[in-house]
């Protein structure tokens, strides 16, 4: 009995690091569907925050193209965006395509 129970051994389950769960947060909180649908998302630091971890992803977050940072005074950082013109346009129909029902703005389904 005790020679099966050696051979079966759970895998080892790793811990993230202090950057990784920041990120990871970070992330959650920017994909959230209230931020996406303002644009804009107020990050907070954690206690459990390294310096260097956070300093670390506001770089990131620095060098990111149509991303402005405001810096509040209790250590939170807003973030804003402005829409993504080329990814979030809804595809239009074009008149050669036939359009079965022209009326309906629905979508087909």
């Amino acid at each position: 009995m005790a020679a099966v129970l050696q051979e079966i051994s759970l895998p080892v389950r790793e811990e993230l690091s202090g950057i990784e769960r920041l990120g990871l947060r970070v992330s959650a909180m920017i994909n959230s569907p209230i931020a996406q649908l303002g644009r804009r998302v107020l990050i907070h630091r954690l206690d459990t925050d390294s310096d260097q971890d956070w300093e670390a992803i506001m770089e990131l977050l620095s060098e990111t193209d149509g991303l402005d940072m405001t810096f509040c005074d209790d250590g939170s950082v807003i973030l804003q965006w402005e829409r993504a013109e080329d990814c979030d346009q809804a595809v239009s129909r074009g008149e050669d395509e036939g359009d079965d029902n022209p009326n309906n703005d629905n979508a087909p389904f």
